[in-house]
């Protein structure tokens, strides 16, 4: 039997590295840990709490962006600011910013078009 004891990583293909970087590192200000490879081709980890984030296009061929695949959650400290930084980066929503009552988010789309949601927890009472 399988026995899964961790989340290793969350891992999204890209088609242009210097392009995601920018968006990445530029946009999201999240900082480069592991980097393996070149601007041309290569594969980027930002660790984020407990979990790592990867940007490639080391399969460019047989492994595609796609706004219709999973998500993830990016938890920001200020939902407000987040999504003023986004709008003011140009970057397009494609579920504008809302209160679930429970959290506020928002999904966006990175230049390849991958879906990452920014996400506020709200405080229990």
């Amino acid at each position: 039997m399988l026995q899964v004891k961790a989340f290793a990583f969350t891992a999204y293909p890209v088609t242009d590295l210097v392009r995601a970087k920018a968006f990445y590192q530029g946009v999201l200000g999240l900082k480069p840990g592991n980097v393996w490879g070149d601007d041309k081709q290569g594969w980027i980890e930002y660790d984020l709490g407990d979990g790592t984030l990867a940007i490639s296009n080391f399969s460019a061929d047989k492994w595609k962006p796609s706004a219709s695949g999973p998500s993830l959650a990016l938890e920001v400290t200020d939902f407000a600011a987040a999504v003023a930084t986004l709008r003011g980066a140009g970057v397009p929503f494609l579920v504008e910013p809302m209160d679930s009552g429970v959290c506020h988010m928002g999904i966006v789309s990175d230049p390849d078009g991958n879906s990452l949601i920014i996400h506020h927890r709200k405080a229990q009472a």
